[in-house]
């Protein structure tokens, strides 16, 4: 009767203790689930949602920025766009500078794009140059990416990215903006357009980009509202793309400037389009400056023609707040920071 009695006992024992330790994980697991539920809460609170995508172990996230105009301050605005991409999405990004004899960065060379062969590992290539001339040996290395039909994103000048002389022997002359032989270059066969004109009044009358009717629920537009630039609008017609965002011409260069009456907004000129062609995804826009670049809505354009290019999901709102300082220096010829050498931008040595 004792063995019995014993043997209940460490039945009952055993029964109770399972039973505390099923009770413990179940309040451990509502624990888990209602601090899941908060943090959500706050995330959302926060506006954070989208703030990162997981990239880890995605081999597709590699993305080289080229920098080369004398005017609208690339190599400004391209440092802080690596760094939203690094900081706030995860991607891994490399600038590249127009580089002086003595090192520094300096947007008036236009022979000069060094530490290209990082194109061959780039997933995507963003590109914001201008009349540039690049040594063949450097050139070839764009080529070859152009070649391999990966993304790109033209900004601004890139329509008209390179000039080469008419009677150059560069096997790569046909990537002239004004190239008869592959009509328009690069600008035009690539991106969808090159250069044609001011639209607008440079300096005098700014851009207030909308969408593109039937285009309001596409994702690179997703979050993206009042986008005012004081650049002006671009002429252009773009190339087998699909128009996203019309310029209105405004009559000032304030945010709250009145629309232009008359022939220049009607109709409105495209200033953001994408493409695919040949199974490559691009994206242009003629928007583009380091002041531009302080608008919220045309940062996240940008960073939502990123994830589309690279067939990666759109964030619902995506996190494009700056990193660190951001103070630029104005539109104009000669206006550059001299004396100034690639540094770190994004958290990589450029």
């Amino acid at each position: 009767m004792t063995y019995k009695s014993d043997k209940g006992s460490l039945q009952f024992e055993r029964c109770k203790a399972a039973s505390g330790a099923k009770i413990l994980r179940e309040k451990q697991l509502r624990a888990a689930r209602y601090d899941s539920r908060m943090l959500l809460t706050l995330a959302v609170a926060m506006d954070l949602t989208s703030d990162r995508i997981d990239l880890d172990g995605d081999g597709a996230r590699r993305i080289v920025l080229i920098a080369g105009d004398e005017e609208y301050r690339s190599e400004e605005m391209l440092p802080q766009l690596a760094s939203i991409l690094e900081k706030r999405h995860g991607f891994k990004c490399d600038v590249l500078h127009s580089i002086a004899q003595d090192g520094t960065i300096d947007p008036t060379v236009t022979t000069n794009e060094p530490r290209l062969d990082l194109l061959d590992r780039a997933n995507l290539v963003i590109i914001m140059t201008r009349f540039r001339c690049w040594p063949d040996a450097q050139m070839a290395r764009f080529v070859k990416y152009v070649e391999s039909k990966k993304p790109i994103i033209g900004i601004r000048t890139a329509t008209h990215a390179f000039a080469y002389p008419k009677d150059s022997p560069s096997p790569f002359a046909k990537f002239s903006w004004d190239s008869t032989v592959w009509p328009g270059g690069f600008g035009k066969q690539i991106l969808g357009e090159t250069w044609v004109a001011h639209h607008g009044t440079h300096m005098v009358e700014s851009t207030r980009a909308v969408p593109a009717p039937g285009a309001e629920q596409d994702p690179i537009l997703r979050g993206v509202k009042d986008l005012w630039v004081p650049t002006d609008v671009y002429a252009s017609n773009p190339m087998e793309s699909e128009t996203l965002m019309l310029g209105q011409v405004l009559d000032g260069m304030e945010p709250g400037s009145k629309t232009v009456g008359g022939t220049k907004n009607s109709p409105m000129i495209p200033v953001a389009w994408k493409k695919e062609t040949d199974g490559r995804r691009v994206f242009t826009t003629t928007m583009g400056s380091a002041v531009d670049f302080l608008n919220q809505g045309f940062r996240r354009l940008l960073v939502n023609a990123c994830f589309w290019c690279l067939n990666k999901p759109v964030p619902r709102r995506a996190n494009v707040s700056f990193v660190g300082n951001y103070e630029p220096s104005p539109i104009g010829f000669g206006k550059h920071k001299k004396g100034a050498f690639p540094t770190s931008s994004g958290g990589r040595p450029r």
